[in-house]
């Protein structure tokens, strides 16, 4: 029994040098440095209503309010974070939690393109085309081959 531990754990350390890719440089979230908290307040109601706010010798401040809403227990909130990524980008990101998901707003965050994009000519020229027949269609004037089929794959 020891030799097939024995065997599995050679087995799996030279694995781990064969598949062993190289990792970026990032500063440990966790260097068990203890940081101090500057601010920290907090208040809850008896309705449910809450307010929190705290910040963090190293630049992390984070403020979130919320309430209940409905008889179905849910909490609208809103509030916003902020930090230092690693890199030393100075990230804030402002949030509303409600009925509509989680919705955060921040410059750093990814944005789709703008909508409606330019429809190519080819797309227009089609809809006008289908335009046209089902017109031709509506007054009777197409037959034969060049109307539908209500047959699928029928000769």
């Amino acid at each position: 029994m020891k030799l097939a531990i024995l065997a599995l754990l050679a087995t799996a350390a030279s694995a781990a040098t064969l598949y062993d890719a190289p990792r970026p440089q990032v500063r440990a979230l966790d260097s068990g440095e203890n940081v101090a908290i500057l601010r920290d307040d907090r208040l809850i109601d008896d309705e449910g209503k809450y307010n929190f706010d705290f910040e963090t010798a190293n630049g992390i401040s984070v403020s979130e309010s919320g309430s209940p809403v409905g008889e179905d227990g849910a909490i609208n909130s809103a509030g916003s974070f902020s930090y230092t990524a690693p890199d030393g980008t100075p990230v804030h990101v402002e949030f509303v939690a409600d009925e509509r998901g989680f919705q955060p707003q921040s410059d750093l965050l990814p944005v789709a393109p703008e909508f409606p994009h330019p429809i190519p000519q080819f797309v227009l020229d089609q809809i006008a085309f289908a335009a046209e027949e089902d017109a031709a269609r509506a007054r009777g004037e197409l037959r034969g081959a060049n109307q539908p089929s209500d047959r699928y794959g029928a000769p």
